[in-house]
């Protein structure tokens, strides 16, 4: 089982995290709003000060933020997640953002030795809650192989939508 960082659990990522601790995942939690923590932390996830904490002595880490400035912000910040993950580890934004931060975030996490997908989703609370979303998953080929079985336990349907950004251009197109 992988060791998981979530970072964003929210009316979104809260259940996305839920259906991989019932999976059997390790996986640590943070996000602004302690009642959102606090549900995680019930089904068996562990809190974290900081989401640069997330990120520490894990295999993976995703993400479910508002907009891309908060992206860049956990990404790239001082103390973002870019500077306290391991070398190889593997990052999974699925937040709805701008195609420039998704490639601008992906490119950093390589330049480290990470790999990274946009992997923003569809189907709503209610899809997030029955582990059925719509994955469109921008990246390399190797990075999208690697997020594949975490995002089957999710959701129902993962496309992988080419290079890096290119998981946010099918959002946007999804959302027209």
């Amino acid at each position: 089982m992988a060791k998981i960082g979530f970072i964003g659990v929210g009316n979104m990522g809260g259940p996305m995290a839920l259906n991989l601790l019932n999976a059997g995942h390790s996986v640590k939690v943070f996000d602004l709003s302690e009642q959102a923590v606090q549900v995680c932390v019930d089904a068996g996830g562990v809190a974290v000060a900081q989401a640069s904490d997330a990120a520490k002595d894990v295999n993976v880490v995703v993400s479910m933020l508002p907009k891309g400035e908060h992206v860049r912000g956990v990404y790239l910040g001082d103390d973002g997640v870019l500077s306290a993950a391991n070398e190889g580890t593997l990052f999974i934004d699925c937040s709805t953002i701008d195609v420039a931060t998704a490639r601008e975030v992906s490119e950093a996490s390589v330049a480290k030795g990470m790999m990274m997908v946009d992997a923003p989703v569809s189907g709503g609370v209610g899809g997030a809650a029955a582990g059925t979303l719509t994955f469109m998953v921008g990246g390399g080929a190797g990075a999208f192989e690697a997020a594949k079985p975490l995002l089957e336990v999710m959701g129902q349907n993962i496309v992988h939508t080419g290079a890096a950004g290119n998981g946010q251009a099918a959002k946007i197109c999804n959302n027209m």
